[in-house]
């Protein structure tokens, strides 16, 4: 079995892959607490902080493993920008000592969740008619802290899965520094959609923007589990320049989907199972027959 560790391990994301990863990995748990989001103790979880700068404190977890899926992510009150922006650089600390530890470990690959926010400026293009697909080729942009954060996540991630390179000390005499290289830290982030199984219950007939961008956005946890199970086992991930990075995003094959997913199906397999139109029709029966209705009465 591949050992793996798991980090934010007490969260959302993470307890909802855990029973199909358990069964398929020698897991390693990691997060600041015990306790789940929903209430609970998640099984086996071990209390480690990895915005720690001494590595040392937590290094013994990552030794022998073959993989890291990094889910952890520490929680701020974003309506004070300046404790936002503050945590969000924490954040990004916590994803250099990821990848550092990673490297310095011998660890092969790391799955990141980072988050469609990552490039959620285009969803003004799409639902201003403008734009009709986001690829994860396209350049990151996001018009707030939360999304610019994962953005540097991934920009990060990419420069470990090039070998960073340094510039090496020289003698004084020697006019240009000599490039250095490190190892590749092969990397794939993975920016997630809506995972809310119950959203749709929101919804009524005023809500049909919402309704496609909920549909458009959804990952069901057998599709979830899938992508970061072949994330983690697609033994060559390089690119056409030899560098083991990519961007796929976190959603299931939705009819109504406007980021695409072509090349997490090309480069690692990936095939979803699931559609939310299919999942969620009663729900969307119930919104059009609303819309419907409220077009009759007011004609």
């Amino acid at each position: 079995m591949r050992k793996v560790v798991v980090t934010g391990a007490a969260g959302g994301l993470a307890t909802r892959m855990l029973p199909a990863l358990r069964e398929r990995y020698e897991l390693v748990l990691l997060d600041v607490t015990q306790t789940a989001r929903k209430g609970g103790v998640v099984e086996d979880v071990i209390v480690a902080d990895l915005m720690e700068r001494d590595r040392d404190c937590y290094r013994e977890y990552f030794r022998g493993a073959d993989a890291v899926v990094h889910c952890a992510y520490r929680r701020v009150d974003r309506s004070d920008m300046e404790k936002h922006f503050s945590t969000e650089m924490d954040n990004i600390t916590m994803a250099y000592n990821l990848y550092q530890i990673c490297l310095e470990e011998g660890i092969r690959r790391a799955v990141v969740l980072s988050s469609n926010h990552a490039a959620d400026f285009y969803e003004e293009l799409i639902w201003g008619g403008k734009m009709e697909m986001v690829t994860s080729g396209m350049q990151p942009l996001s018009n707030n802290i939360y999304g610019w954060a994962k953005a540097s996540y991934e920009h990060l991630g990419f420069v470990f899965a090039t070998g960073g390179r340094t510039h090496s000390m020289h003698p004084p005499r020697r006019r240009r520094p000599q490039p250095s290289q490190r190892p590749k830290l092969e990397n794939i982030q993975i920016r997630i959609g809506n995972v809310n199984e119950h959203y749709i219950e929101r919804f009524g007939a005023e809500d049909l923007a919402q309704m496609h961008r909920y549909l458009g956005a959804y990952l069901s946890q057998r599709d979830q589990v899938q992508l970061i199970v072949k994330s983690i086992e697609t033994q060559d991930i390089a690119d056409e320049y030899g560098v083991p990075f990519h961007i796929f995003y976190g959603i299931s094959g939705n009819a109504h989907r406007f980021w695409s997913i072509a090349n997490a199906k090309k480069v690692i397999g990936y095939e979803p199972e699931d559609d939310s139109q299919l999942l969620f029709a009663e729900g969307i029966a119930r919104i059009t027959t609303a819309v419907q209705s409220a077009v009759k009465g007011s004609g």
